[in-house]
């Protein structure tokens, strides 16, 4: 994995420039002098406001990408959910959400919570949002534009009872929830040109919680609340375009192996091998026309009315979901195409209903890929361990089952985090589309912003959601060194500084080379 070295590096006090050499292309680092030297009163309160001024211009002129940290993992035997954190309020507060396409609405539970899980199983540490301690909160009315939107979308309603904005939701797991609405500061950093980060926040309407039931109670994988991607007006993602913060595109990459974790991202992922499908209009969810399926390359007999979009069926796009569900009438045929495929190598069994293999070799080596096709010719490829879950072993056998299940009576398709993972995914909500590719999420990736400026600026994100960044600690490490030069050249000579300076110029492109 290639190390990104900054574009370009601005330091206060002397005018140098180099050259080096990224990918065959001459880069110039230009340090500018724009403090006399013999000034050596400095104030560091004015310096960091001139640093935000000078940040926020940066994000203004550049259309950053907000990136967000990943964790969790598909494999229901261990978490079963991907989950990011958030900072709200002010001061601000630190909260771990599950990331979830299938609904809309950004929820956190309250102090005044009854059922909200006190621990979790996930070794995370939970907090309760409170309003009365952020200096930046306030309670969203009945009367305001953003409440009245949401009613049109059944995301928030009002009560003659109080004038205070409502919800209420209720899961297909059984569980729910309800509050109110609050608004209050979102804290983001922000990727600009050239991998720089800002700080930044906007504020943002979202839901207190005040009541939980169901699977939400429970500790086991209990997060703070539930970030919802989807398309309405009260999404975050709908809430940061409409400020002219944010493009109306996120993607994301979720990494299926060695502990999990990927890539969130506002703004377009870039890679050669996407391809894409139309959304289905009018739609509450992020609903695709799949036209049929295919395993080892043969298309199934299967009526494409099954996956026609209408109010109880469809195949949707879920973040929210760890497994996969086919839509009643193609579910046998899917499984008996699959044990059809496989069954001169492997041993078919039964489990707890669930049709499973005992397999002794490698499962890529043994069972067909598998073809979900869409409309505009866009076809989505799952490996084996895209459409299987290992369970246990028995008698030296690995067991490996069927990760799709089917919902009685229902013609929905799901397609969850089984399916999701190690692909990037991205939602361009302004085009109407949703694309594809398989990747590996581990990899860092190239995001594209694009802001009402009509400009597209192309940056490096991910590293800093995957690991905390090699990338990023080398750059600390750089800044490190330089705030060291600057003091030295307060206290020693013009030419000893001088000395210092080309000195952390081979120090940071050995830093450079290193990471290649």
């Amino acid at each position: 994995m290639a190390a990104v070295f900054p574009a370009w590096v601005m330091v206060t006090f002397l005018v140098l420039e180099a050259a080096v050499v990224l990918d065959g292309f001459p880069v110039n680092l230009k340090l500018e002098r724009m403090i006399p030297l013999a000034s050596h009163e400095l104030d560091l309160g004015r310096l960091r406001e001139l640093d935000k001024v000078r940040h926020g211009r940066l994000l203004l002129s550049s259309g950053g990408v907000v990136d967000f940290p990943v964790q969790g993992t598909y494999d229901p035997f261990l978490v079963g959910l991907y989950y990011t954190k958030l900072q709200l309020g002010s001061p601000p507060r630190e909260f771990y959400v599950q990331i979830d396409t299938g609904s809309d609405v950004l929820w956190i539970g309250c102090n005044s919570c009854n059922g909200c899980p006190e621990s979790s199983g996930l070794q995370i540490q939970l907090n309760l949002y409170d309003p009365g301690s952020s200096s930046t909160a306030s309670l969203v009315s009945c009367s305001d534009q953003r409440c009245r939107a949401g009613v049109q979308s059944s995301d928030s309603g009002c009560s003659g009872q109080s004038n205070h904005c409502s919800y209420s939701f209720q899961y297909g797991d059984g569980s729910g929830t309800s509050g109110y609405y609050v608004s209050d500061l979102l804290h983001f950093d922000t990727i600009l040109e050239g991998s720089m980060t800002a700080n930044s926040t906007a504020p943002i309407m979202f839901g207190c919680s005040v009541l939980q039931t169901g699977d939400l109670t429970k500790s086991e994988r209990a997060v703070d609340g539930i970030f919802g991607f989807g398309q309405q007006s009260l999404s975050v993602i709908s809430q940061l375009s409409s400020q002219g913060i944010t493009p109306r595109v996120f993607s994301h990459c979720l990494k299926g192996n060695n502990g999990g974790g990927g890539i969130l991202v506002f703004g377009e992922i870039l890679e050669p091998n996407m391809v894409y499908t139309p959304l289905v209009r009018s739609q509450p969810h992020y609903n695709l026309d799949l036209r049929s399926i295919s395993v080892g390359g043969q298309v199934l007999s299967i009526d494409p009315s099954v996956f026609s979009t209408s109010s109880n069926q469809g195949t949707i796009v879920d973040s929210g979901t760890t497994l996969a569900y086919l839509a009643d009438e193609a579910y046998d045929a899917f499984v008996n195409a699959i044990t059809n495929a496989v069954s001169q190598t492997v041993r078919p069994v039964l489990s707890k209903g669930n049709q499973c293999y005992l397999i002794t070799s490698s499962v890529t080596d043994i069972f067909p890929q598998v073809s979900l096709n869409f409309a505009g010719g866009a076809s989505m490829i799952l490996n084996p361990q895209d459409y299987l879950v290992q369970q246990n072993s028995v008698g030296g056998a690995a067991v490996w089952c069927i990760g799709f299940q089917k919902i009685q009576g229902q013609g929905i398709t799901i397609l969850g985090d089984l399916v999701l993972k190690d692909k990037i995914f991205v939602y361009d909500l302004a085009n109407q589309r949703i694309g594809w590719t398989n990747y590996d999420c581990s990899m860092s990736v190239n995001v594209s912003a694009h802001i009402n400026t009509g400009r597209s600026e192309f940056v490096n994100a991910g590293q800093m959601s995957n690991d905390g960044s090699s990338r990023y600690q080398s750059g600390s490490m750089i800044a490190l060194l330089l705030h060291i030069i600057v003091l030295a050249g307060l206290l020693f000579s013009y030419h000893i500084l001088q000395v210092l300076l080309v000195l952390a110029l081979l120090v940071s492109l050995y830093i450079f080379i290193a990471g290649l």
